[in-house]
């Protein structure tokens, strides 16, 4: 049986991944609906052209009729949220990939979950923004919700082996970025053209920074607690250079599960699109002789502080996380267009934080609007920016 899926963010890096594994698996796969912000028209257009998908959002309202000149015959072109909204709700998706980056990815998320759909979740921000409310809905609606982050994956996995009354903590790696080595003494020389260059992976830009702050890891904390129904306290994160363990759980007996890989989104994309079930397919296969070694780092927390400052928010409560990643927003913007350092992308956050008294959040535009918060008070402590 064909499983229909739609694919928020279309055009990035985890959405091209989904187009790999849906290359890969013709039979098994259809994409019914497609959307992007639209500055890459191009790309979208040849994904169309390849897909033929049934309806095609896009958020820019002049990139859309662009790309509705040009679409095959058949294909319907929607633009903006209300656009975003139809593809993640299309009655013919039963699973819908959400992989727009940031906050406006949360909406259509949202969206897809209320409407019943299965959500295979690559966008942070729809945990860490409004965790609590989405897995609340999640659990009303009767949906799984199914990460796509490789971390989550694993975690996943190596959970499928035992109770949750059983694990002991989980464990998310984190390859380190390419700073976790360097003096912090020469971090305010940092560049943006220095952050962008991650050793392990490629992905987008806001992304690539985060992981060089390891601010992703801090984002990932907050997912998993969310995700997993776990305790903070019970999610650690060490730093593992060759990204090739995703992660790992320990049981309450001492013993250790960790899910490997290669270091390729393809192989967390197929297990949320598969799931319950495994695939064969012909991605490149890890060689456990050629490895050498595996190794694994403790958190330098006086480099790295962001790791603490997710756990700082998660501990205080529904608002905070929302306000955090506002703020982190902002920051990661500021220091791409040279208006900040890269230290001052951390020290911002915080001083957002210090300034803020968590609150329960009440609805997803609560926590919108918190979001929201973070970011004008982000701008505000990097004088206007």
């Amino acid at each position: 049986m064909t499983l229909g899926i739609a694919v928020l963010g279309a055009t990035g890096s985890v959405g091209s991944s989904v187009m790999r594994v849906v290359r890969e698996h013709p039979d098994r796969l259809r994409v019914v609906a497609m959307a992007a912000y639209g500055t890459n028209p191009d790309k979208l257009l040849r994904e169309v052209d390849a897909l033929r998908p049934q309806l095609v959002g896009v958020m820019d309202a002049a990139a859309a009729r662009e790309l509705a000149a040009r679409v095959p015959a058949g294909v319907e072109v929607v633009a903006g949220e209300e656009g975003l909204r139809a593809v993640a709700t299309h009655p013919d998706a039963r699973r819908v990939v959400a992989a727009m980056v940031g906050a406006a990815g949360l909406r259509p998320a949202w969206a897809a979950v209320e409407a019943g759909k299965d959500l295979a979740l690559a966008n942070k921000e729809c945990l860490v923004v409004a965790g609590r409310l989405l897995t609340e809905l999640a659990a009303a609606r009767g949906v799984a919700l199914l990460p796509v982050d490789s971390e989550h994956a694993a975690l996943h996995q190596a959970l499928r082996s035992g109770r949750s009354q059983e694990v002991a903590r989980l464990v998310l790696t984190a390859s380190g970025g390419p700073f976790w080595q360097r003096d912090a003494a020469t971090f305010a020389s940092i560049t943006p053209a220095e952050a962008l260059a991650h050793p392990t992976w490629k992905m987008g830009a806001k992304i690539t920074v985060d992981s060089a702050t390891m601010m992703n890891k801090g984002l990932e904390l907050i997912e998993a607690s969310h995700l997993f129904a776990m305790p903070p306290e019970r999610v650690e994160v060490v730093v593992h250079p060759q990204s090739l363990v995703h992660s790992l759980v320990e049981y309450c007996d001492g013993s250790w599960l960790a899910q490997l890989s290669v270091n390729d989104m393809v192989f967390p994309v197929q297990y949320a699109l598969s799931w319950p079930e495994r695939w064969d397919n012909n991605f490149p296969r890890l060689a456990p002789a050629e490895l050498g070694r595996l190794d694994f780092h403790a958190v330098d927390g006086e480099k790295f502080p962001t790791v603490d400052l997710a756990r700082r928010a998660l501990a205080a409560g529904d608002s905070a996380p929302a306000v955090l990643n506002g703020a982190n927003e902002v920051a990661v913007e500021a220091f791409l267009a040279g208006r900040a350092s890269f230290p001052e992308i951390a020290g911002t956050v915080a001083r957002v934080l210090d300034g803020h008294a968590a609150q329960r959040v009440g609805s997803l535009d609560d926590a919108l609007a918190w979001d929201d918060w973070g970011r004008r008070r982000a701008g505000e402590a990097l004088g206007g920016s």
